[in-house]
Parts: structure tokens; C-alpha cells; sequence
């Protein structure tokens, strides 16, 4: 879409607009009129993945005025639920009409996110979207340009880094010290039916993001990735079983070096018993060691042990200490509402959102970071200078 001089100022004054709003909410929040958000889903491709059509359907500040979904009937439902004032088949005849402050991409499927997004920014919207961000790291490249360009502030769903839980545990390792020295993070997929390159792709981009959370973004990456025992080729290359991007591989394996000489560490491995619930983070220090585990809500446990090993020893697992209490009564809402108050708030402030596109953009460069390491480079450092996806590139 080629977009003129006197357009661009018009979108550009849209999200000021949105701003002075928020700022006057916050003054005063009787006087302030609400801002208008639009959900962009559909029932065909992967719906609305953690919920995402209610990431505004409980907020005072905020009028959901409109969705869009191509299926009948999970429009309508959708509509329902997300109080939505007005229904379209088409998004873009929905952001065209309704010229919306705030924007909700709803699929899981990334086939149409930067589409999505590009239509929003081109309305001046600012918004919240569903991860996996992109279908490769070029198209994650023009999305975080699109709205750099316009200075919009875009949130993605990790809900799993965006949690209290989470923010307590990076406070009391990195800045409290109760493990020692961070020697090394290691995480897992969830190894169920996806395991391997889906997995990778799928939860992979939520382990990566909490990594970044804890230790920064990486210097590098080496990975090994393998298929029924051999070494996988490009003739492995397949799509996944949701259109996510090509995927590789059944067994993959990749070491990632962070600042400080720190380890990080990746697997995803298809096994006999499927998932075992191993899905997390594990966070290895000179003094002890921190486990966390994402099954049916975040669990975190601490080993004051420098050895890691229980066992035969007087060293036990104990909760974390002064871990905050979640009570999660609706967590279809409450699990993306720290992320959607951000979001207002970086709009306000006119600052990055803490959960941001352009982590989201980060993690998909690690994803493609074991591939291009596996397949063209042996050791492969960050940025990386080829943003084509390594697996759709001629070896």
C-alpha cells in the first residue's frame, strides 16, 4: 500500500491522538472517552489463540468496536463474548470503518499476521497480536519497521513471561543473587505430538523470550538437529502441521552464548511417552538452582543446593520465597491483562511495551538461528545478517 505524505501525517496524528487520549484518562477518567479497539480473528485459521478477542472485553477504559472473522459462526461468538458493537467479514473493511486506536490479531496461524499488522499500522493503530509473531524473520523485519516508521506501540502474547510469578523470579536471581552466579539456563519444549521443529517454533518462541527476559539477547547460537537417529537434510524440510512456517527434524538440540560467558541450553526430542510435562526453564547458579514449569499455571521451585542434586542429600526443593500469590479465577482474561495494561501504558508514556513486537521479532531470530546454524554456519552470531529463512534458502 503506498502511502502519501498527507496520509501518513493523518496515521501518524491518529496515534497521538490515542495518547493524549490515554493521558486524559488518566487525569480524568470520567471526561475521557474511550478508546476503540478491533479484533481481527478467523475461525479457519487457528481462532483465537490464549483468548485473544477478550484481551479488552473487561476494561473500562476501552469499547471493543468491532470484529472481523470471516466465519459466520465463530464471528458471531466471538462477538458475543468479546463485546464486540459491530461484526465484519472482512478486517479491512472493519479497520477502513471503524479507524480503530487499538487492534487485537487474534490467529495463531502466521500465515496473515504481517498482513494483519500492516493493515493496522496503515490506520494509525497501535495493538496486541498472537504469537508465533511472523512467518519468517524478514517478515518480522518489516513488521517491527511498519510500525517503527509511526512510532505504534505493539504487545505479543507471551503471558507465561509477562506473569507476576515470573517477574518475581528474574528479581530474585539476577538482582538478589539467591542462586549465585547464573552458570547456565537450560529449557525444553513440550515434547508432545509437536515435538521437534514445531515445538521449536511453537513453544520454542516462549522459552526463548524468557531467556532474553533473564540474560539478555544472545551472542550466538550451535545447533545439532537430527531425524529418526540420522542427520536431518533439507529433504526433511516439511511444513508444520498448522501453517507456522517450514519446520526440521525430530530431535533438536541448540546452545545458545549469552553476556557474561552464560549457557543457554534448547531441546525438543520426540519420545516414546510423549509429554512429560518437562516444558520450561531450568536456571542453574553457583549456589542452587531454579525449576520452572508451565503445567496449568506457572510453578517455580528452588534447590539451595550447588551441587543440583537432591538426592541421597539434606537438600530439598522449597518454593520460592515470598512467591506472589495468583489466584487466576478467569485466566482466558487474566493471563493477557498484565500485557494489555502495559500495553496502555507504554502507548501513554510513549515507550517500548515490555512484552513488544520487537522481542517477539528477537525470538523468531533465535528460532531461525538454529537452523542457520545447523545448515549453513556451524557457530552463528546475532544479528544475523541473512534474514531469509534458513530452511527455504539453498544450502
Amino acid at each position: 500500500m503506498r502511502v502519501t505524505r498527507r496520509g501518513f501525517m493523518g496515521q501518524t496524528a491518529a496515534a497521538v491522538l490515542a495518547a493524549q487520549t490515554l493521558a486524559k484518562a488518566q487525569t480524568d477518567p470520567a471526561a475521557a472517552p474511550k478508546l476503540r479497539a478491533c479484533v481481527i480473528g478467523d475461525g479457519k485459521q487457528g481462532v483465537y489463540g490464549h483468548s485473544m478477542h477478550l484481551a479488552f472485553a473487561t476494561r473500562d477504559d476501552v469499547e471493543v468496536a468491532g470484529l472481523a472473522d470471516p466465519v459466520e459462526e465463530t464471528r458471531a461468538k466471538a462477538a458475543a463474548s468479546s463485546k464486540a458493537q459491530r461484526t465484519y467479514a472482512d478486517y479491512r473493511e472493519m479497520l477502513e470503518k471503524e479507524k480503530p486506536d487499538l487492534v487485537v490479531v487474534g490467529p495463531r496461524w502466521t500465515i496473515h499476521h504481517k498482513e494483519y499488522l500492516l493493515a493496522a499500522a496503515a490506520v494509525g493503530a497501535h495493538g496486541f497480536m498472537e504469537k508465533p509473531v511472523s512467518h519468517d524473520l524478514a517478515e518480522a523485519d518489516d513488521m517491527v519497521r511498519a510500525i517503527e516508521e509511526k512510532n505504534l506501540k505493539w504487545a505479543v502474547a507471551y503471558n507465561f513471561r509477562a506473569s507476576a510469578q515470573l517477574a518475581h523470579a528474574r528479581r530474585m536471581i539476577m538482582e538478589e543473587g539467591i542462586i549465585g552466579d547464573v552458570l547456565e539456563i537450560r529449557g525444553r519444549g513440550k515434547e508432545d505430538e509437536r515435538a521437534g521443529g514445531e515445538d521449536l517454533i511453537v513453544l520454542g518462541t516462549h522459552s526463548f523470550d524468557a531467556m532474553r527476559y533473564f540474560l539478555g539477547n544472545p551472542l550466538w547460537c550451535e545447533s545439532d538437529i537430527t531425524v529418526e537417529g540420522r542427520a536431518a537434510t533439507k529433504a526433511d524440510v516439511h511444513e508444520a502441521t498448522e501453517p507456522v512456517g517450514p519446520i526440521m527434524g525430530d530431535r533438536i538440540r541448540a546452545m545458545f552464548g549469552f553476556p557474561n560467558s552464560i549457557a543457554g541450553y534448547f531441546s525438543t526430542t520426540k519420545n516414546t511417552h510423549g509429554y512429560g510435562g518437562r516444558w520450561g526453564l531450568d536456571i542453574m547458579g553457583s549456589r542452587g538452582m531454579v525449576t520452572i514449569r508451565i503445567n496449568g499455571g506457572i510453578n517455580i521451585w528452588l534447590l539451595r543446593d550447588p551441587a543440583w542434586a537432591p538426592g541421597g542429600r539434606d537438600k530439598v526443593w522449597e518454593p520460592l520465597p515470598d512467591m506472589p500469590v495468583f489466584e487466576e479465577k478467569r485466566p482466558e482474561i487474566e493471563r493477557n491483562a498484565p500485557i494489555v495494561s502495559d500495553l496502555i501504558a507504554a502507548i501513554k508514556e510513549n515507550r517500548l511495551p515490555k512484552v513488544s513486537l520487537q522481542d517477539g521479532r528477537d525470538s523468531t531470530e533465535m528460532i531461525h538461528a538454529v537452523y542457520e546454524a545447523y545448515l549453513h554456519g556451524g557457530r552463528v552470531a546475532f544479528p544475523m545478517k541473512d534474514r531469509t529463512h534458513p530452511l527455504t534458502r539453498p544450502a
